[in-house]
């Protein structure tokens, strides 16, 4: 009797755990920004269906060492917070989904909803 117990256990467990989605969801659609190398060249940043509830650095501009980003624009269908500070530190603003902010905005990472 003990083992059929486990074995139900076991299968409705396993069956459980089949059927939840997995936990990575991505926010659909793309997040741009801009961002100027050390020689004061600019350059297009790009995060294609970036992770959501996960803090992103911005490739580019993602230390104190470097300039901030600007000019984000968030083509996701997310709600995307966005830092003047790595890690999800400092001020932040909300991007709707569609919406963007004017090259004054200075973001190094971001975190969708």
């Amino acid at each position: 009797m003990r083992l059929r117990n486990a074995a139900v256990a076991a299968f409705a467990a396993i069956a459980l755990a089949v059927s939840l989605p997995g936990s990575a969801m991505a926010a659909v659609g793309e997040f741009r920004y801009s961002y100027a190398d050390a020689d004061g060249y600019e350059h297009p940043g790009l995060l294609f269906y970036p992770p959501s509830g996960e803090c992103l650095n911005l490739p580019g501009a993602d230390s104190d060492e470097l300039d901030a980003a600007y000019a984000p624009k968030n083509g996701t269908r997310s709600i995307a917070q966005v830092y003047l500070g790595a890690d999800c530190q400092g001020p932040s603003f909300l991007l709707r989904p569609g919406g963007g902010a004017t090259e004054r905005l200075q973001v190094r990472s971001v975190v969708f909803s």
